[in-house]
């Protein structure tokens, strides 16, 4: 049996003290015990909710009605008359809304919504700093978030156009004022009253009236005559799997909290006494714990709204039903991150996709990084340990990014330096966790700062050298280098090759790729309706391609006896050069890519007149080899049984040729019937005249036939430069 923790009982608590007794029995604080009962009730309510209140049943009026009531009555139970702000906020902001001109709507409601809640803040922390205890300002985050995000959506929706928005905020935009049910059941509905997450304005709508509930992939089997019953998704298994996960997330934060106390953080005998491996140590594993709290919040609150039918986002590949719209952390992902970016966009998922939709992408994106880290901050409060761990955080992802390009690329050669990166970048990223977020628990300035003195500050200035001093001496991962290798290896064999043509593209995406990451830093993990997935081959994928492009290069390098195939190679190998870079592009209406799709816009244009002047000298001179090899054929007549294909009919067969091959494909063909010896096999006479009077008489069908060959290869020249110029060659 663990002994459970034991909670300080705070006097400033004005919940409910109704079950005090199940508190001392349990041994924690009265505030914990009514939040566990009222998200215990939840779920039970939720379930309800998606069975007796289903949309097919009642109107969506009385979803909302009972949504708002009961999340009104658990605010009331956990936080007793304090529950006023609860209503006072929205109640604010909502004349805001209806009173403000939507080109401004946006603004005043951020101004009003964050000074009220940072009033709270401050009011808090003179009554009661420095205390874990829950209060008001909890819920008071999460209806900030609602009603800031509502007015951008309506903004986005009344004034600007769909060609100015990314594709979230094209989904996200309101058109339609909510009426005050639609706007009170949003911010007040009892799944995510008092823990979250975030949902959208229109992705709550959609829910209570029916809308979110997709049919299966018919993978295009559809009967259009007949009407099919198509049952809905069951959430059992998602609620049942989240249930438990924070169950053990739970049973973890209560087995070592006690022996990785925050607190001891601050002592003299902890900063004296002790090495600077332990301190790195003991405030990983601080940290650590205190997340596992955060984890068991979390995952019950999304299992509450995916009990009650929220949070269903479609169904995967398999068919299986997907319950991740509104998910607000994945635990494994950010507990394994190798990066700060992958730990941060698995970290409190749903307050990354608010800030990202306010400030991240309406700034302009040399400021896009602190403003979103200033904006977080004061969202949190007035805590100096917040501020210190979200300045030094900013600086450490900075520097994340920079040594990821300058390193990164210099342990992808096997999958032994590949694993080996992993595993050290991983255990980095925990201390880095550890040394940057201890502030954020331990709330107090002084003590924040005498750790971090007694870690001489080494992060900081590892980080500050990374960024300022590194790339001068080191040379990182280019876009042109990246580019060299796209080109050496769709050039190493016959452009015609399949795999040669796909391993361009998929080299020429990861260089895209690169560039974005190198340029923007947090581009990732929007809205799950509105995410733009781009397959990205990873370098294990890589590798077999090159060789066995490089395999197929030196089969056909050894094949090459002539000069017209090799030249006709060179010529076919300059358009690809000149085009690697563009040879996959990301339409707009897909994902948004703005930098990228613009520049790869404007190099197709500057390339145009290039891949004219290749595919003309490649005609000219395929043209000459052609004729050349007419003129050797002709003087093949003499041979008795000299066959060629399509010519004794009327018809002209269709004649494939390699770019590789003309010279000794059709050199073949002429000889096909002669023996190794160079003598041919006897014939009649009358035969060997009557063949001949075919050839002259068919002459015009050879000529034909050969006119045909020549624009077969023409067509083989076209192909190749049209695709890598995304159709604007000739």
């Amino acid at each position: 049996m663990i002994e459970p923790p034991k909670f300080i009982d705070n006097d400033s608590y004005n919940g409910s003290r109704t079950f005090t007794w199940l508190a001392d029995m349990v041994g924690l604080s009265v505030d914990l015990v009514n939040f566990l009962i009222c998200q215990i009730s939840a779920l039970f309510l939720a379930s309800l909710f998606r069975s007796v209140l289903h949309p097919s049943k009642v109107p969506s009026k009385l979803r909302h009605t009972f949504a708002l009531s009961i999340g009104l009555a658990f605010g009331y139970f956990c936080f007793g008359p304090q529950a006023i702000h609860i209503a006072g906020l929205p109640a604010i902001c909502y004349i805001v809304i209806r009173t403000q001109d939507p080109r401004i709507v946006q603004r005043a409601v951020l101004l009003v919504a964050m000074s009220y809640l940072l009033c709270v803040h401050l009011m808090r922390q003179l009554y009661d700093y420095g205390s874990y205890a829950l209060d008001i300002t909890g819920p008071l985050m999460i209806i900030t978030q609602k009603v800031t995000s509502l007015a951008f959506s309506i903004h986005d929706g009344f004034v600007r156009q769909d060609e100015e928005l990314t594709k979230a905020q094209k989904y996200h935009a309101i058109r339609k004022m909510p009426t005050a049910l639609e706007y009170f059941s949003y911010v007040w509905h009892f799944q995510s009253i008092l823990a979250g997450p975030l949902v959208f304005y229109k992705d709550y709508i959609e829910f209570v009236e029916g809308y979110n509930l997709l049919p299966p992939p018919t993978n295009g089997n559809i009967d259009n005559g007949k009407g099919e019953v198509v049952l809905e998704p069951s959430p059992t298994k998602a609620v049942i799997r989240k249930v438990i996960g924070s169950l053990v997330c739970a049973f973890i934060f209560m087995k070592f909290v006690k022996i990785y106390p925050v607190k001891d953080m601050k002592e003299d005998d902890f900063l004296e006494d002790t090495s600077m491996v332990y301190k790195f140590w003991y405030a990983m594993m601080a940290t650590t714990c205190i997340r596992f709290k955060y984890y068991h919040a979390w995952l019950l609150a999304d299992a509450i709204c995916n009990n009650s039918g929220l949070g269903f986002t479609g169904y995967d590949k398999d068919g299986q039903p997907k319950w991740d719209l509104i998910s607000n952390i994945n635990v494994l992902s950010f507990e394994f991150s190798t990066n700060m970016r992958d730990a941060i966009q698995n970290w409190n998922c749903g307050t990354n996709r608010w800030l990202r939709t306010l400030v991240y992408e309406r700034v302009p994106k040399k400021y896009g990084t602190l403003l979103t880290f200033a904006l977080s901050a004061v969202w949190h409060g007035f805590y100096p340990g917040y501020y210190l761990t979200f300045a030094t955080g900013a600086i450490v992802v900075t520097a994340a990014r920079i040594g990821r390009r300058l390193f990164r690329h210099r342990f992808q050669s096997t999958q032994v330096t590949r694993m080996f990166y992993d595993i050290l970048t991983c255990l980095i990223t925990r201390v880095t966790l550890g040394y940057a977020t201890f502030p954020f628990v331990l709330l107090e300035f002084m003590g924040s700062i005498n750790l971090y003195l007694r870690f001489y500050l080494c992060l900081h200035i590892i980080s500050l050298v990374t960024i300022f001093i590194l790339p001068k001496y080191i040379r990182g991962e280019s876009r042109s280098r990246d580019n060299r290798a796209s080109v050496r290896l769709a050039g190493a064999g016959n452009v015609k090759d399949s795999a040669a043509a796909e391993s361009s593209s998929e080299t020429a995406l990861v260089a895209g790729n690169d560039l974005k990451e190198n340029g923007g830093g947090q581009e990732e993990d929007m809205d799950k309706h509105a995410q733009c997935k781009v397959n990205t081959p990873t370098t294990q994928q890589q590798q077999p391609s090159a060789e066995l492009i490089n395999k197929h290069s030196r089969t056909i390098e050894q094949q090459q006896t002539t000069k017209q195939s090799e030249q006709s190679n060179n010529v076919n190998l300059r358009p690809q050069q000149a085009c690697a870079r563009d040879a996959v592009s990301v339409p707009h209406d897909q994902c948004e890519m703005d930098q990228l799709s613009s520049k790869l816009k404007e190099k197709l244009e500057a390339e145009t007149k290039n891949i004219e002047e290749f595919i003309d000298k490649t005609v000219t001179e395929t043209v000459s080899g052609i004729v050349e090899f007419k003129n050797d054929l002709m003087r093949d007549i003499e041979f008795p049984k000299l066959k060629l294909p399509g010519s004794n009919t009327g018809n002209s067969s269709s004649v494939t040729l390699d770019a590789t091959t003309v010279n000794g494909g059709l050199r073949k063909r002429n000889i096909s019937s002669v023996h190794d010896n160079g003598t041919t096999s006897p014939t009649p006479g009358n035969l060997q005249s009557e063949h001949h009077a075919v050839i002259e008489e068919n002459g015009s069908a050879f000529l034909k036939k050969e006119i045909d060959v020549i624009n077969a290869v023409v067509q083989q020249a076209n192909v190749l430069p049209a695709v890598l110029s995304n159709g604007h060659a000739k």
